[in-house]
C-alpha cells in the first residue's frame, strides 16, 4: 500500500493510525474466520477469508482492503479482542 495513503489513514471512529497488519495478524484472524467465530463491529459474520487489512496501531480495530482499496466503514471494523490467539505486539 502507498505509503503516502497509510499516512493519511485513520480509524474513522477513533482516528487512530493505522498500519498493514503482519502475516501473523492475517493467519490468526483467518483461523477465526475459518472457526465461524468472527464479526464485524456491527455484528455481522465475516465469511470471507482476509488476504490483507489495516490495523490501528493500538491494535484494538482492524478494517479489510478488498483490491487494494481500504474499506474504513465503522460499521465494517473488526475487533481484535474476539481473536484469542491475536499475536502480542
Amino acid at each position: 500500500m502507498d505509503k503516502r495513503l497509510l499516512d493519511i489513514l485513520c480509524c474513522p471512529v477513533s482516528k487512530t493510525p493505522v498500519r498493514p497488519a503482519t502475516r501473523n495478524e492475517l493467519d490468526s484472524i483467518n483461523r477465526t474466520v475459518a472457526a465461524g467465530e468472527l464479526v464485524t463491529v456491527a455484528g455481522a459474520p465475516v465469511k470471507a477469508k482476509v488476504a490483507e487489512a489495516l490495523i490501528t496501531v493500538d491494535r484494538k480495530v482492524l478494517y479489510r482492503v478488498d483490491d487494494g482499496i481500504p474499506v474504513m466503514l465503522p460499521e465494517e471494523g473488526i475487533g481484535t479482542l474476539q481473536i484469542a490467539d491475536f499475536p502480542h505486539a
